[in-house]
């Protein structure tokens, strides 16, 4: 898989893409990330991506121009499945759309900033547009790392168990149950005997249990 970020603020983003699973996953070349500065791509004078909104108004919004051209160089070069952007008025991120995405060979994630993009941006280039919650962030960089880090951990070969990502939370559309490691007994708490019992039929039951249980109690939302 090959991931192209688009964003003012690269800087910002190489961090969560230089440890643990994520730093693992391109080094054994599971996927390519690959970071495009919007201020490479204008000849306006001091790197200017932004103006002001016609029709008045506060805040700035990113042009069209450097955008069109980051986009049609790497569309120039490949063929993209999606081409998103990370908005707050997006579709909400979720467990089913990460893993739709996690069978993409090619996809380009757009960064929002300051008051967001030119609505011809979205109008013309954008595939799908994805929020990751109910707030404003002050760009899309951090909710692009979220993103990344849902599909990406998905891929095989990322998770030294591949089994462990099919049973997350939301997977089956339950909350995951509680879970427990040694000790088995720690100042008065213990672990469920059920756990302990060597018999795996039974911990699927109780598992299985727990997850309903918790969904219920935390999200029952998700079971309408």
């Amino acid at each position: 898989m090959r991931i192209d970020i688009i964003t003012v603020l690269p800087e910002l983003l190489r961090s969560p893409f230089d440890a643990s699973i994520l730093k693992r996953a391109i080094d054994k070349n599971l996927v390519e990330v690959h970071f495009h500065n919007i201020r490479d791509y204008t000849d306006k004078s001091y790197n200017q991506v932004d103006d002001y909104q016609f029709g008045g108004g506060a805040g700035m919004v990113l042009m069209i121009e450097p955008i069109d051209k980051c986009i049609t160089a790497l569309t120039e070069q490949r063929d993209y499945d999606e081409i998103i952007y990370m908005t707050p008025d997006g579709e909400r991120l979720n467990q089913k759309i990460s893993n739709g995405l996690s069978l993409s060979k090619n996809i380009i994630i757009l960064c929002g900033h300051y008051k967001g993009v030119d609505q011809r941006v979205r109008d013309r280039f954008i595939t799908k547009e994805i929020s990751i919650g109910d707030y404003v962030l002050s760009g899309g960089e951090l909710g692009a790392a979220v993103l990344c880090d849902t599909i990406i951990r998905l891929l095989p070969g990322v998770l030294n168990d591949e089994t462990s990502a099919l049973t997350d939370s939301f997977q089956d559309g339950l909350l995951a149950p509680p879970v427990y490691t040694r000790p088995s007994e720690y100042k008065g708490m213990k672990v469920p005997e059920v756990l302990l019992s060597g018999n795996f039929g039974k911990i699927e039951q109780w598992r299985e249990e727990q997850a309903h249980l918790r969904t219920e109690a935390l999200r029952p939302d998700l079971l309408e």
